[in-house]
């Protein structure tokens, strides 16, 4: 049996409805889950709703994106307040805030000669907010890339030619907003910033210091020595984990939810969780 605590719906950049997921993670044989959009809590109203239906637990979920430094880190949030006035205004403000990357992205992308439509993008993403993802989608729907990497490495990408940054709160501000709604706040996929070049450490120990709460170890591509240097940092600053698929559906061919051999998550994971609130 597992549990699957990080997975996208459209309401972000998946390609399954709430209820879609919902009824794949019954047809799985998951215990629980948390829909975990990417600054949005849309989505979750849904999946709620419905888990009840599917006698199927599921719990607040959502991923934040936040700069630490001069990298972005993505944090995920649990168990919180979805009516909390103070968050959602600070999700509405991502949210605008993406909107007008979005502009500046076609913008930079017409000076190139390639021509979209704000209306292309909301066709594809269907309900809930667009990004980048949309926009490659459409630029592949176009012929004009082969795939979602291609559409990243010459055009959306940071090294991209129709790259835009856009507004982020701070990793501290983050974590304040989720604790604040009564959340608990995980780094998610920790081992990804090894791969920037940061060093696991000063990272996890600096965040600590600023409120976070624990790691995510169960990911489909943390290895066992990945788990094992990941829960040597959470007995040192007494951490919580967490753990989960990162499903996109379509977007990410030939992944699935949790269970099986892609990750599996013991549902003492989300025991831990709601103990760590209680605890506070």
């Amino acid at each position: 049996m597992s549990i699957d605590l990080h997975i996208h719906s459209r309401y972000s950049d998946g390609t399954m409805s709430p209820e879609e997921l919902l009824v794949y993670a019954k047809k799985k044989g998951l215990e629980a889950v948390a829909l975990t959009d990417h600054d949005t809590v849309d989505g979750v109203r849904e999946a709620v709703r419905l888990g009840r239906k599917l006698d199927l637990e599921v719990i607040s979920g959502i991923e934040i994106s936040a700069i630490y430094g001069k990298t972005t880190v993505h944090i995920l949030g649990y168990l919180f307040d979805m009516q909390n006035e103070v968050f959602l205004g600070a999700i509405e403000r991502l949210q605008k805030a993406r909107i007008e990357r979005n502009r500046k992205i076609l913008q930079l992308l017409e000076k190139q000669g390639i021509h979209l439509q704000e209306e292309e993008i909301a066709d594809v993403s269907q309900i809930g907010q667009t990004g980048r993802p949309h926009i490659a989608k459409v630029l592949i729907n176009k012929g004009l890339v082969a795939n979602i990497d291609e559409a990243f490495g010459r055009y959306l990408g940071d090294d991209g030619c129709a790259y835009v940054r856009r507004f982020v709160f701070s990793a501290d501000e983050v974590l304040n907003l989720i604790h604040q709604a009564g959340g608990v706040a995980v780094l998610a996929h920790p081992m990804q910033l090894v791969k920037k070049g940061l060093e696991l450490n000063s990272v996890i120990g600096k965040l600590v210091d600023q409120g976070l709460d624990g790691l995510e170890l169960y990911y489909p591509t943390h290895s066992k020595k990945n788990r094992a240097t990941l829960l040597q940092f959470v007995e040192r600053y007494s951490l919580v984990v967490s753990g989960g698929s990162d499903y996109h559906g379509d977007m990410r061919p030939g992944t699935t939810l949790a269970g099986g051999k892609n990750v599996t998550v013991p549902s003492s994971v989300l025991a831990g969780l709601k103990k760590r609130i209680l605890d506070r």
